[in-house]
């Protein structure tokens, strides 16, 4: 098992920046993939981003791509996502997510393929 403990959200006004944090623990060695979904009031959950955990070059949609980064600290099993120049499209629950290595094109972008998430954590952007 692993268990995923977010933090960071809030509320921030547009073209401001917050920084997701996103704590590992348990059976980590069983991860993968870290990505973070997000998701709006009456809206599926949707990709954002996602990071190999042993290396390797990160990934995310196109809407947050220059204004996004998504980093990990092994040492401290915590990935992270920064994120500048938000705009109130951003507005919503941010969720963590962890999970095995999968095969195909785009994988680490299916919720579907992620057995670990955390709690979520709101994140409002005001215009």
């Amino acid at each position: 098992q692993v268990q995923l403990v977010e933090s960071g959200g809030g509320l921030v006004q547009a073209g401001g920046f917050l920084r997701l944090s996103c704590a590992a623990s348990g059976s980590t060695f069983s991860i993968y993939y870290m990505a973070w979904f997000r998701q709006a009031p009456g809206k599926e959950r949707d990709f954002v981003a996602a990071i190999n955990w042993r290396g390797g070059m990160p990934y995310y949609i196109d809407s947050v791509k220059g204004r996004f980064t998504i980093s990990r600290d092994n040492a401290k099993n915590t990935v992270y996502l920064r994120m500048n120049s938000l705009k109130p499209e951003d507005t919503a629950v941010y969720y963590c997510a962890a999970g095995p290595y999968c095969s195909g094109g785009g994988c680490y972008a299916t919720a579907g393929r992620y057995a670990y998430w955390g709690q979520g954590t709101q994140v409002t952007v005001s215009s």
